[in-house]
Order: C-alpha cells, then structure tokens, then sequence
C-alpha cells in the first residue's frame, strides 16, 4: 500500500478516507477500541496539521478535549506511541508543548481489515499503488529463516518494518541482528556504536510497536553495539 500526503488536489478525500477507516475500525471493535480511536480521532480533527504532520498540543489540553485527568492522557498517548500511530517530534519543554507526528501509513495498514466493510471501491482505492517515478534499483528483502519459532518472531518483525518504510528498512534496521529475547525485553545488535546509538534515538518506539505486533509480551527493545 502506498498512501499519497493528504495535501493537494485530493487531500479531502483522501482525509475522508483516513477517518473513515479510523471510525470502522473502532466500531468493529470493542468499547475500548471505540473509545481508544475516537480520542485519536478527536486530536485529528481538532488540532492535526495535515500539511506538516504535526500535532501541536499539551497533555493538559488534551485531557480537556477528551474529558479524562492526564494519568489517563499519559496511558493513551504511550498506547498510541507503542502501535506506532503517533511518535514525538519535538518533546515538551518549559513554555512550550510537545509536537508529535501522526503515521498516516501505519494508522491504514492497522485497519486494513475493515476496507472491504466499507465499500469494494474504497478497497480498490487504497490498494492501488502507482509506479513510482524513482531511480533507485529495487532491492530484494533478506529471505525470512523459517526453522525455528524463534527465528520466525524476529523476521515478522523485519517483514512488517520492510512493509511498513522499505527505504528506512534497507538504511537501518536490514543490519540488526537479535540477539536476546526475554521477560519482556528484546535485545538487538547492531554493527557500530552510532547506528545503535541513532536508532535507539530515532527509532526505538517504531521497532518496540513492530514487535508488539507480533509478540504483545514485548514491552522493552535495547539496541547494543557488536563493537
């Protein structure tokens, strides 16, 4: 699935399109999936940027739009982080709130269950990815190891950070290896001290939501060094 930035020409439909996937997604859930993605919804439609990717708010104003105290704002926006939906761009600092990004892409891969609810037109739609106009020579993923059930958690994982950003995949995270995974706690290993250091960073909440997916048990993701 390729999904345009919703700007131009066809950025209202294309955010009617987003919404819509986000509503029947909740409403093919439970209570607390419904209550979980009308916030988010919320934040969206009241204070979202969609031309910047940028979601200008304090933890005190959201738990005004939401109705709820800040524990509870702080428990959803961490559910938000660890699924990959929002990330932090700029985070808070003394008179000024925190900036997060919302992942578009994530947000439609997540739901992609309920595009045929809505209509064979709309699946059709977000299932067309046009040709891109690019001079990259297209690479070939690492075959995923399929001997162990060990081995077949860590390559779900590279297969849903491959889907997710295949560029982003093939600069970082092709190189990690993992190296331990227990009580909760995954650790990776990656060939030199800065692209650990960098993706710990950068990218730390993006693998710990792909592991998620695949193991909910996963609450920690450490990268380490091999030098």
């Amino acid at each position: 699935m390729q999904l345009a930035k919703p700007v131009g020409r066809n950025a209202a439909a294309l955010k009617y399109d987003i919404l819509s996937a986000l509503t029947i997604h909740a409403l093919s859930g439970d209570k607390h999936r419904q209550r979980s993605v009308l916030r988010i919804i919320a934040l969206i439609t009241t204070r979202y940027n969609w031309r910047s990717n940028e979601l200008s708010i304090g933890r005190e104003e959201i738990s005004r739009l939401w109705a709820v105290n800040e524990r509870t704002v702080k428990r959803e926006m961490s559910k938000f982080r660890a699924l990959g939906w929002v990330s932090v761009k700029r985070p808070a600092a003394r008179g000024r709130v925190a900036v997060y990004e919302i992942d578009l892409k994530q947000i439609m891969i997540d739901t992609q269950e309920v595009w045929p609810i809505i209509g064979s037109d709309f699946h059709a739609r977000m299932m067309h990815e046009p040709e891109p106009e690019t001079n990259i020579v297209p690479f070939t993923m690492k075959p995923a190891p399929t001997e162990d059930g060990e081995s077949d958690v860590w390559s779900q994982v590279q297969s849903n950070l491959h889907e997710r950003d295949p560029e982003l995949w093939a600069s970082w995270f092709q190189h990690l290896s993992e190296a331990e995974r227990a009580g909760g706690t995954v650790t990776l290993v990656a060939p030199s001290r800065f692209m650990a250091d960098y993706i710990s960073q950068k990218w730390n909440q993006r693998l710990l939501a792909a592991y998620s997916r695949v193991d909910p048990s996963i609450r920690v993701v450490r990268v380490e060094s091999a030098e």
